[in-house]
């Protein structure tokens, strides 16, 4: 094979480039004239050259070489007086060819002054070339330069008309900026006049509104008139001296008194209508406040714990500290019911009391029917809340009319309302749930009616059956959810690029390493920060903490008194059916790279390694002491199958490198294996098989452990030395020789040299295997140095076999041996200096192949 040679000094490059450079126009050359101030280049005389020191002009001639032609070649030559050696040495010289053999040919001739004296003529005659093209081109530069100095002149002067044309910009600017300002100050003053006009137009009203009240006082004070006119009624109406004003009084009274009644029965449904609009926004508040204690005492549990395990290694001081934030009482609901009591109150003043507590009873009645409906319009995820909390709100209106309104409302009454709302709501729920496919919105719609029930329990009512419909829907939110966390893993492993991530800021670092927990380093170290996984490790932690997150708010709140034991369990789950199953589809697949591979294989160990975070995490939220994790059995299953899938992993490893090297060694068959000469370098294949295997090493080392590399590497020499022996073993190579035999050890050599430098460069050697790399290809090399042996038929001995050959089978020797014709294919092949040597090797070769086959 031959090689490339190396170019000669490439400072010719740019002496050609300046040489050939184009002269600029003459109108340009002349306004550089001008612009350099009438200043003129300085004559250059014919025969001047800058470079007229010795050392130069040797440079320039050497430089300059590879420029000379044809011509001043061979007239260099002939003025040499060695036309033969002058001309070859111009030749080598001009065509960029290596000059060595000349020079190594003159000096084992014993006639070195020959060359050097063709090396100084062609030296003196390129001198002269150089000095000449210097000459030619000096004007050039002169002029060049002074065509720069114009073009700077030319950069002053468009400097000078921008910044004038930024002065009128400004200027231009300022004017604008000023009527902008007058225009704002304009919209300003007339949103002020705007305003004042409609802040008038509403104290009018009001005023209005004012007056109407003023002038009926009566109408304010129903109760107060209602009194009044008991007074008149027992004190003075029989007392009025004058006929026809008590004959008025007398006819008025009773049609004042219907008149207060109409007004308050007004009043009252007026409140009717809007202690119903109100119920909703009532019930929210409550709901939200009961939200907000239960995440109290959650916060309150959790501070105990950590006071709890603080106090195992010591006692904190900061532990147990009143926490004045939370000490604040919840504040009451405010809702108006004054037209309630004064109806009531009027009605028995009226003598109608038991009147209106039916009417009032009805009608509240009919309203918890009506809100008891839901919505058709929207979907039940949309409007389960405003329903609940309108059902919450009208009960706990009902709880303070019970208690503050004088017996206007039994209890009987109100436990009548409730088993009708909760039955009422609990078939609602068990119609929704069975319509639900989704894990978030079943999730959010059991915390609120959990939520709704403490709501209701605390003002007193009981809803067991509440309770038991949320219990009958766990199953069906848990496969919901396995099946949106394992489309969430899917996509997150089909986005990977499964390259290692740079972290570039601190808050990266935080948000995807500090947050699980994936670096035992504490503290951020230098960024920018490669992270020993890729992307899909921290987003996988993400969905497998959600998925704990999610589970344990089920859970929470249910009645069940244990359930970490039915968190752990889920969790492993999720870890094993999902996350599991997904490695090990992207393993098989057959899809990935092999550096994508080795990705995978350092994800699935960093995730072996977060289990026991994940078993913690869920530990926490369940409310589960630290110390009870310590116990032996209490870890996750899903751990020893995440680290059967990582060595999974590393067999797709091996079962990659060697697909991928199969591909290289097709190239095998298709080598010349009669060759007439032995090849002095590898085979391409070979050579492109080293270079793929270093990048398996390079790319598994800081990710895959010593010993899965180890494997890996030893797995792939062992393919290479069996696919080698598979060639020879087959029918598409039918006959090879001793050049042939040459060329795979070379190939072999080659391969045994990566093996040694790999095995003790990467720190293999610190394994202390009982095999090296060198050790897999035992086969091949004993094959190799069988067929190179110039006594083949030692292989039949014993003690040779086992010291030398142990790794071969005789079977396999026998059909290689068969294929292996040593004898040149030429004719006069026997007349070399080898024949001698090829004779006997041909006789104990035929030898071998007798034993061999009396052995068979």
């Amino acid at each position: 094979m031959t090689q490339k040679r190396t170019p000669p000094l490439l400072v010719s490059l740019s002496l050609s480039a300046a040489v050939r450079r184009p002269r600029a126009p003459r109108r340009q050359r002349n306004r550089s004239q001008d612009a350099a101030g009438g200043r003129q280049s300085c004559p250059t005389r014919p025969g001047d050259s800058p470079f007229r020191s010795s050392p130069e002009r040797a440079l320039l001639s050497v430089v300059s070489v590879k420029n000379m032609t044809a011509q001043t070649k061979k007239r260099g030559a002939m003025e040499n007086g060695d036309g033969g050696v002058g001309l070859g040495l111009a030749a080598f010289i001009a065509n960029n060819e290596d000059v060595g053999p000349i020079v190594r040919h003159a000096f084992e001739s014993g006639k070195p002054e020959a060359l050097l004296h063709s090396l100084q003529n062609i030296v003196k005659m390129k001198e002269v070339e150089i000095e000449e093209i210097c000459r030619l081109h000096y004007e050039e530069f002169i002029l060049a330069v002074d065509e720069l100095r114009g073009v700077l002149v030319d950069a002053d002067e468009l400097k000078g008309t921008l910044s004038d044309e930024n002065l009128r910009l400004q200027e231009v600017a300022s004017s604008l900026l000023l009527k902008l300002d007058e225009l704002l100050e304009i919209y300003s003053v007339n949103s002020n006049v705007g305003e004042a006009l409609a802040t008038l137009k509403i104290c009018l009203q009001v005023t209005s509104l004012c007056k109407i009240c003023n002038r009926d006082i009566a109408d304010a004070k129903l109760l107060s008139a209602l009194k009044t006119l008991e007074l008149i009624e027992k004190d003075y109406l029989q007392n009025i001296p004058l006929k026809l004003l008590k004959k008025i009084i007398h006819k008025q009274v009773p049609m004042v008194k219907l008149y207060i009644e109409k007004k308050v029965c007004s009043e009252f449904n007026e409140w009717l209508v809007y202690i119903r609009g109100t119920a909703k926004e009532i019930g929210q508040v409550a709901i939200d406040q009961t939200s907000l204690t239960r995440q109290k005492d959650e916060g309150m549990c959790a501070r105990q714990r950590e006071a709890e395990e603080s106090s195992r290694v010591g006692f904190d001081v900061n532990a147990y500290t009143l926490d004045l934030e939370h000490m604040a009482e919840e504040a009451m609901l405010e809702f108006d019911l004054a037209p309630v009591y004064r109806a009531h109150h009027i009605h028995i003043g009226l003598g109608l009391g038991e009147k209106f507590r039916e009417y009032y009873y009805n009608n509240r009645l009919m309203q918890l029917n009506l809100d008891l409906q839901i919505s058709t319009s929207q979907s039940f995820v949309e409007s389960y809340q405003p329903f609940l909390a309108q059902v919450a709100g009208f009960f706990i209106i009902e709880d303070r009319v019970l208690r503050t309104a004088d017996g206007l409302l039994s209890e009987s009454q109100v436990d009548t309302m409730l088993e009708t709302a909760i039955s009422k709501v609990t078939l609602i729920l068990e119609e929704q749930f069975s319509l639900i496919d989704a894990a978030n919105h079943l999730l959010l719609i059991k915390g609120y009616v959990s939520l709704f029930g403490a709501t209701l329990k605390k003002y007193g009512y009981r809803s067991m059956s509440l309770v038991e419909i949320l219990d009958k829907t766990r199953d069906k939110y848990l496969e919901l959810l396995l099946s949106d966390c394992r489309k969430k893993l899917n996509y997150v492993f089909s986005k990977d690029s499964y390259e290692r991530i740079v972290i570039k800021k601190e808050n990266e670092y935080d948000t995807n390493i500090a947050a699980f927990q994936l670096e035992p380093v504490d503290g951020v170290p230098n960024l920018p920060y490669v992270a020993p996984f890729s992307s899909s490790v921290p987003n996988a932690c993400r969905i497998v903490r959600s998925f704990i997150e999610e589970l344990v708010r089920y859970l929470s709140h249910s009645g069940s008194t244990n359930i970490y034991d039915v968190v752990k369990s889920y969790l492993d789950k999720f870890l094993i059916e999902t996350l599991n199953d997904g490695f090990l589809n992207l393993i098989h697949g057959g899809s990935l790279e092999f550096p994508q591979v080795v990705q995978i294989a350092g994800n699935i160990a960093i995730l072996e390694q977060s289990c026991d975070m994940f078993l913690w995490h869920a530990a926490r939220l369940c409310g589960v002491p630290r110390c009870l994790l310590e116990k032996p059995h209490s870890g996750l299953t899903a751990r020893a199958v995440l680290k059967a899938s990582r060595n999974a992993a590393y067999n797709g490893l091996i079962t990659l490198v060697n697909s991928k090297i199969d591909e290289f060694m097709l190239q095998l068959t298709s080598i010349n294996w009669t060759l007439e000469e032995a090849p002095e370098h590898a085979n391409d294949y070979m050579n492109e098989v080293i270079i793929y295997l270093h990048e398996v090493v390079s790319s598994g080392q800081q990710i895959v452990p010593r010993d899965a590399s180890f494997k890996v590497v030893s797995g792939a020499l062992s393919h290479i030395s069996d696919s080698i022996t598979t060639v020879l073993l087959s029918d598409r190579v039918k006959r090879f020789n001793a050049n042939a035999v040459a060329s795979i050890d070379i190939d072999l050599k080659v391969l045994e040299r990566f093996a040694d430098d790999t095995y003790q460069m990467t720190g293999f050697l610190d394994l202390r295997k009982e095999t090296s790399f060198r050790d897999c290809l035992a086969e091949i090399r004993q094959l190799i140095n069988l067929l190179l042996s110039n006594q083949p038929e030692s292989f039949v001995n014993p003690v040779t076999r086992e010291q030398n050959y142990g790794a071969l089978d005789h079977k396999k020797v026998l059909i290689i041996c068969d294929k292996f014709k040593d004898a040149p294919d030429s004719l006069f092949g026997s007349l070399s200096s080898r024949a001698t040597v090829q004779s006997a090797r041909k006789k104990s070769l035929d030898v071998l192949k007798r034993r061999l086959k009396d052995f068979s």
